[in-house]
Order: structure tokens, then C-alpha cells, then sequence
């Protein structure tokens, strides 16, 4: 953290995040905040490199955008080569790619919730930075440590015991799966269900608790109104694997349901912004001024009707009743949906597991290239994911355009830093636990730098020459 003369405060690296960044808040001259800022200061460009590849390569490069969500990343792109061949993935193949899905959104939430965000509502927003941590809460809760890790284990588990590997799945391929469970896999997995489950609720008891004892703050925490997007099943069940798109507004009016993930261009557009590599994209509908919009776990459970499972059913009621059944737009409460999808995730993969097709051999059909444009859905942990891929008729690539569920939270993450720094930033009188506030906003919609930052066009770039001296003799910008 640096306070610099021009009443400017810099918070670098924003901490406790998967990615870099930083945040930027502006004062006036009576010390009170203007406007703040957030900057994603990593560019990687998967989309520009798979250029020229063929596209049956894209399952097994995908994976390696990010460490947390490969399997949704892998997910899309396999619905966007099965586009393109014209093909259906086998029954248990599909089976199994949900499995490892929902077992990567348990092991996202839980280090989300546990390792990265549960230290401010276990040891305290002004406590010691230094312990303010995961090794912190190991030493004072260790139980809820461990649990934490356990949780996040079973996660990757399934995926290992599967394909494995723990991260950056392989085996998920266009037509269904390379890998069967077997039925010693099977038990394994069955078995630690009840710990699981366990777990989920100990994550959803605490941050209740922290909602019920902190209910100012919580209830007042960058609480800026937006429209939501998310993936619903039949009759708009949640659903995080497979299905329509459904965007509501602030309201929860819906503003369009049973929308194909094909058609995405028809409603969402981005435009550049200059101070992140972050686009920021908008509802094509409602135009770059009103059609800001957010993803993740908040705005599922804000489009969903319902939810699959009872357990996960019954805090969704609860859930609901925040807002009197419209949509709960504080960003704190990102923390309790997620531990909400963990759970109806845990009741997912137990049903799964229980059913006999799981361990069929029959797990893959096969294809070939059909036409020249694929587009993949799916719901990452942090939101809706697209994968778009434009081929010759060798089926090289053409284009590809990755729309990460980040970069569409990129808005409302402006937008929610500015309104908490506000709240909580004395410009007078600056303290680590004021700064640790805004940045426990990005910390709310969990955001996933490494996918999500991707160049529109030509980067901007500065060089600056200095003397031994430090001041500037040369300056050269490219807009």
C-alpha cells in the first residue's frame, strides 16, 4: 500500500485473489473518495495463440488457462468442438464430464470461501495482515482448516480418480469421455460424501453467523443494483453444467429466458477500457450505460426458480427471503451462494454416483468436422463461460474468443470497490483495515485474472526512458 502526494492511494497487489492486480483510489482535496479503480495488470492472449491450430486441440490446450476452473474450460470447448462435428456426447461420458465439473466447483468454493476470504470473518477485517491468512485460521481453527482442505480435496478427487489428474483434466473430449469410473472409484467417492456434506454446512453455518452478528455491514456492502445472468435447467432450475441462459433485472423481472449460448453475440457486446486488460461487457439490449450485468454464484441463484436438491433447496428459501424473493444484490452475500452451490453440488455428485450408469464402458461417440463455426457453454465457478471457435474446411482455426465470467463482473468490481471505498476510506486518516475492506469486495466475486485477461485489437502500450537519475528523457505511447 502506497499514499502518493496526489491523492491517490494504491492498493499493490491487491491480496489474497488468483491473479495481479491493483486498485486505485482517487480523493478529493478534503481527503473523501472520488472514484476508484480496478486495474488487471496481466495479459496472457490464449485466444490470439490458438490461431492456426486445429480445433481438436482446443480440449487439451484449454485446460492450461487456469489452475482452478480447467474442467470448465475443457467443458466449453468440447461443446464447441461437438458443434462444429454435429455430434452428442455419449450418455455416461456426459454423465462423467458433470461428475468432474461439479467436483471442480466444490474444490473452487471451497478455497474461495476458506482459504482466501474466511480469514476476514473468522479473525477480523482490522486483524495483523501478517496472520490474516489461511495458516492464521490454521493455527487458531484448525478444525475448520482442515476441513476446508479436505473439502476442497474431494473436489479434485474426483477428477483423479477419474482422468487422473487432479488439475488441468485430460480425457474430456468431444463425444463423452477417454476414461470410465471404476466401480472401486466409485465406493471411494461414495464414501466420502458424508464428510462432504458435513463440511458445506460447517462453511454455510459460518458465514450465516457472520451475516447475523455484522447485518449492518453485510446488509450495506456494495450494494449497487445490477441485472444478472445465469444457466437454468427445465422450469429454471439452477443448473451449472448444461442449459438455456436466462437474464433478469434488478427487479427479477426476466428480462429474456431459454436464450440458446450459440446466439451470445445477439445479447452481449464488450468494449475496452484503458486502464485494465479487462474488457467491460455490457447487455447489448440496454446498451453500455444501463446493461451492466454480473455472473457467478449470486446470479445463479438470483435467476434460478429453484434448486435440484432438498438440502440446497431448503437454504435457497432462505436465501430468498433476504430480498423478499427478488434478487439479493449486496455483494457480500457472493460468500453464501457459493457455500449453497457446494452443497447442491455435494447432492448432485451423491446422486450420480448412485446411479448404475456412472460405470459404463459405453462413454464416447465420434465425429468429424461438420462446419466451420463451434460456440461451448458452461457455468464456471465465478459465472458464465463461452468458448467460440471459427475454422477453415482443414477445421484449422480461424478466430477464437474466449468470454470469461471475470471479465463480465468487470463492471460491477468498478462499481463495488468505488461504492465501499466510499463507505469506509478517510482519506485524513488512513488504516490498513479501511483498505482491506475494498479489497475484500474483489474477494466477493472470487475473480479469476489468469482467464480472463485478453487484448480487443491493438494493447496500449507505454515506454518511458529514464536517466540514472530517474527523470524521463524519452516517452513513446501506443494507444
Amino acid at each position: 500500500m502506497d499514499s502518493t502526494d496526489n491523492r491517490k492511494i494504491l492498493i499493490s497487489p491487491v491480496t489474497r485473489i488468483e491473479g495481479h492486480a491493483k486498485i486505485t483510489i482517487q480523493l478529493d482535496e478534503a481527503g473523501k473518495v472520488t472514484d476508484a479503480l480496478f486495474h488487471v495488470n496481466e495479459f496472457r492472449g490464449f485466444e490470439k495463440f490458438c490461431e492456426g491450430r486445429m480445433y481438436t486441440e482446443m480440449p487439451v490446450i484449454t485446460p492450461r488457462i487456469c489452475g482452478i476452473c480447467p474442467v470448465s474450460h475443457t467443458v466449453s470447448s468440447v461443446k464447441a468442438c461437438e458443434m462444429i462435428e454435429g455430434i452428442e456426447p455419449a450418455l455416461t461420458g456426459d454423465m462423467l464430464r458433470r461428475l468432474i465439473h461439479l467436483g471442480q466447483n466444490i474444490s473452487s468454493h471451497a478455497l474461495s470461501f476458506f482459504h482466501l476470504s474466511a480469514p476476514d470473518f473468522l479473525l477480523g477485517y482490522d486483524s495483523d495482515p501478517a496472520t490474516r491468512n489461511i495458516l492464521g485460521i490454521a493455527e487458531k481453527f484448525p478444525d475448520i482448516a482442515l476441513r476446508g482442505i479436505r473439502l476442497r480435496k474431494f473436489g479434485q478427487e474426483i477428477s483423479e480418480r477419474i482422468t487422473g489428474k487432479k488439475i488441468h483434466t485430460s480425457g474430456i473430449v468431444p463425444g463423452g469421455m477417454t476414461f470410465p469410473l471404476t466401480t472401486a472409484n466409485r465406493k471411494a467417492l461414495l464414501d466420502w460424501i458424508p464428510e462432504a456434506m458435513e463440511t458445506a454446512r460447517m462453511g454455510i453455518d459460518i458465514i450465516k453467523r457472520f451475516q447475523d452478528e455484522h447485518s449492518e455491514m453485510v446488509n450495506s456492502f456494495a450494494t449497487s443494483p445490477t441485472h444478472y445472468l445465469g444457466t437454468v435447467g427445465a422450469h429454471g432450475v439452477h443448473e451449472i453444467y448444461d442449459g438455456k441462459l436466462r437474464f433478469v433485472d434488478m427487479d427479477g423481472n426476466i428480462l429474456q429466458d431459454q436464450l440458446d449460448p450459440a446466439s451470445y453475440l445477439e445479447f452481449i457486446a464488450e468494449r475496452s477500457v484503458n486502464w485494465s486488460y479487462l474488457t467491460y461487457p455490457y447487455y447489448k439490449p440496454l446498451g453500455i450505460e444501463n446493461g451492466i450485468y454480473r455472473v457467478g454464484p449470486l446470479a445463479r441463484l438470483n435467476v434460478a426458480s429453484r434448486m435440484k436438491t432438498p438440502a440446497a433447496q431448503k437454504e435457497f428459501e432462505r436465501f430468498r427471503k433476504i430480498n423478499d424473493g427478488k434478487p439479493v444484490h449486496g455483494s457480500f452475500y457472493f460468500h453464501y451462494a457459493r457455500l449453497i452451490e457446494a452443497l447442491a453440488s455435494v447432492e448432485e455428485i451423491h446422486l450420480l454416483l448412485q446411479d448404475n450408469r456412472i460405470i459404463s464402458n459405453n462413454i464416447r461417440t465420434h465425429g468429424h468436422w461438420n462446419q466451420s463455426e463451434g460456440i461451448g457453454s458452461s457455468e464456471a465457478p465465478r459465472g458464465t463461460l463461452f468458448h467460440h471457435y471459427i475454422t477453415d474446411k482443414t477445421g484449422k482455426l480461424q478466430k477464437v474468443n474466449l468470454l470469461i465470467a471475470t471479465g463480465q463482473n468487470n463492471p460491477s468490481m468498478n462499481r463495488s470497490i468505488t461504492d465501499v471505498a466510499k463507505q469506509y476510506v478517510d482519506g485524513n486518516d488512513i488504516k490498513e483495515g479501511m483498505l482491506n475492506r475494498v479489497e475484500s469486495v474483489i474477494r466477493c466475486y472470487d475473480p479469476c485474472l489468469s482467464c480472463s485477461t485478453h487484448a480487443m485489437g491493438q494493447m496500449p502500450m507505454k515506454i518511458e526512458v529514464l536517466d540514472v537519475s530517474g527523470k524521463i528523457v524519452s516517452e513513446l505511447v501506443r494507444s
